[in-house]
């Protein structure tokens, strides 16, 4: 399991970031303690939401522990059969008594949404958002002083366990605050923690970057295809090698150019290969991929 290390909060506060893995092809751990005996608000229970209720409920948060909401009434009803828990369309009664309000609104949404909240939420309660590019400074000025507030980045692949969660926190949340969204998230997948301004890079480089590999394995599929193997086996291939390549440098820490280097015999195949991607400036192209995500992002809590 990879070590704990340390890192620096805007305040110059030194404070754990840990990196933790969980997904598929791990034991199904019971739900953490701090965790366990919370009542949950989940204000937008869409795609992101929904799969976080799931893994909260399928490591055994009680289903009478979990509130959410939705805008309309036919999703409400929808959204109460397929979770199993209580779904409405009122905010403020979804947040009543709750510890925890996970806000799961797309940024510019995010402020109407704290507005109509902030007479049911106090101080006792910790608010997490997911919304991309809404800092928690937006938030604080929108809910009542005091109120703790935490800001989180997960991705896609959350929905199979093998997610990955940059997590900041607020002016008023402490580290109690920043471990229990840990282990919030970390039912999903990897966490790390990092400063509030490196948020959009998580954004840009995690919460984009499931696309950018993607692009990558239907490039290696459809090369497969050209050297003569059925899709199906190409694809599959391509997903596996990857899968199996990001799991050794997560269980080893080893740098990637160094695996690299494992793999590239003198005179082989693999410099080849490796010659045409530089000549095609694979490298730059997917920073500059990253750059311009992460950019973006900033811009996304004022994009209707």
């Amino acid at each position: 399991m990879p070590r704990p290390c340390r890192a620096e909060d805007g305040t110059g506060e030194s404070w754990a970031r840990t990196v933790e893995r969980s997904g598929r092809g791990r034991k199904e751990h019971a739900l953490e303690p701090a965790l366990a005996s919370k009542r949950i608000a989940v204000i937008g229970a869409g795609k992101i939401g929904s799969i976080l209720l799931q893994a909260l409920l399928r490591k055994g948060l009680p289903a009478g522990r979990v509130r959410a909401s939705v805008q309309h009434a036919e999703s409400a009803r929808a959204r109460s059969k397929s979770l199993g828990v209580a779904v409405g369309t009122d905010n403020r009664e979804a947040v009543r008594n709750a510890d925890i309000i996970l806000v799961c609104v797309k940024p510019p949404g995010v402020g109407p949404v704290l507005e109509e909240l902030a007479p049911a939420v106090t101080k006792k309660q910790l608010v997490i958002s997911v919304a991309a590019s809404v800092p928690t400074s937006y938030m604080q000025a929108r809910l009542p002083a005091g109120v703790p507030v935490v800001r989180a980045m997960p991705n896609t692949p959350c929905g199979v366990g093998s997610g990955m969660t940059g997590i900041c926190k607020g002016a008023n949340a402490n580290q109690s605050h920043l471990e229990i969204a840990r282990h919030l998230f970390e039912t999903v997948g990897r966490t790390v923690f990092v400063d509030e301004k490196h948020m959009d890079a998580v954004t840009g480089l995690s919460a984009s970057g499931p696309a950018f590999i993607y692009i990558i394995l239907e490039s290696l599929a459809e090369a497969g295809v050209k050297v003569g193997l059925p899709r199906d086996i190409a694809t599959l291939m391509a997903a596996q090698t990857a899968l199996g390549s990001s799991q050794v440098v997560l269980e080893t820490g080893d740098h990637p150019a160094l695996l690299k280097d494992a793999v590239t015999t003198p005179a082989g195949c693999t410099i080849d290969g490796i010659l045409e991607l530089e000549e095609g400036k694979l490298r730059v192209t997917l920073i500059k991929a990253v750059v311009k995500a992460a950019e973006r992002a900033k811009e996304l809590m004022f994009a209707e």
